[in-house]
């Protein structure tokens, strides 16, 4: 049997799903072994670091939206409160729900939330293309990671990893307007509808300027949460934390997209030197941290139609 015939065989994703889930109940253990001995992690924090933080988690997530954004055909955008829900919708069910479900979540917010609608197949290109823009943002982020906060050759590589795919990443979006151009694709009817809908490269660059803008925002909350909580604080060592927890989130399938992430940055940690105690402690409070961020921006953009509404009626 061929190697990529092996790696997608039931078998390989069979063993996947359980090394998955022997993964996040090691991390679960582990977790609640540390809540039991030494108690919630943000109760001895520094408070106005704390809320420092959650405020600049509560910004990354309007900045991503406004990203988001721009990869929508003009004319055909969704709000920009839509997004920012259907993100930080999809933060606060990634606790339960495996790992890419938040997508399912992020296309029924997008879809069901008042004002312009978009059709599904529209949202998941969206969707798609986001991903790439986010994995070209986080590469100057790894390079820098890989270059000087890798405490071992197996971390390098696998920042210089996460590097590459942004770089390839980029590549493609740039490529795809005049691909997707082609006689042969425009011979095809999916094809026309992609290319009706492909991003061109001046929106492309928009977004990613804002979704750098918010690793950048994420990274200092990341520097400002480790400082509330007594820790080591520089700068590779939030950089490195953000990478490891992003490649997380990209994993195709995992019991929970925020455990996947927490394990991740968690073991970032302890091989930077980090107590073991301490690293699973930083990670659940920067876990906690984004989730209720993510809970405050849904609550705005609930809020945000009823006021309008209430608004025009009077």
């Amino acid at each position: 049997m061929s190697l990529p015939r092996l790696l997608f065989s039931r078998r390989a994703r069979l063993a996947f799903n359980i090394a998955s889930v022997a993964l996040a109940l090691g991390v679960g253990a582990l977790t609640a072994r540390h809540f039991v001995r030494s108690g919630w992690p943000l109760s001895h924090a520094n408070v106005a670091g704390v809320l420092a933080a959650g405020g600049l988690f509560l910004t990354a997530y309007a900045l991503k939206a406004w990203g988001w954004q721009r990869l929508f055909r003009r004319g055909a955008r969704p709000n920009a409160f839509a997004l920012a829900a259907a993100g930080g919708a999809a933060s606060v069910t990634g606790i339960a729900l495996p790992g890419r479900c938040d997508d399912v979540v992020r296309v029924a917010v997008v879809r069901r939330y008042p004002g312009h609608r978009c059709g599904v197949g529209s949202v998941c290109l969206s969707l798609v293309v986001l991903g790439f823009v986010e994995a070209a943002a986080l590469a100057p982020f790894a390079s820098v990671a890989a270059g000087v906060s890798a405490p071992s050759n197996l971390v390098r590589a696998a920042l210089s990893l996460v590097a590459l795919g942004g770089i390839v990443a980029a590549a493609l979006i740039l490529a795809a307007p005049r691909l997707a151009g082609t006689r042969r694709v425009l011979r095809y009817r999916g094809g026309r509808w992609f290319n009706d809908r492909t991003t061109a490269p001046g929106d492309a660059v928009k977004a990613w300027a804002f979704v750098s803008a918010s690793w950048v925002v994420r990274c200092a909350a990341v520097i400002i949460l480790l400082d509330a909580l007594a820790l080591h604080t520089s700068v590779p060592l939030a950089l490195g934390f953000l990478c490891a927890t992003a490649a997380a989130a990209a994993l195709p399938i995992a019991p929970g997209g925020a455990v996947a992430q927490l394990g991740a940055g968690a073991g970032f940690l302890v091989a930077t030197g980090t107590r073991t105690s301490d690293a699973v402690a930083f990670s659940v409070a920067a876990q906690t941290l984004i989730v209720l961020a993510g809970a405050v921006v849904v609550a705005i953009a609930a809020a945000a139609p009823l006021a309008r509404r209430a608004r025009l009626r009077y």
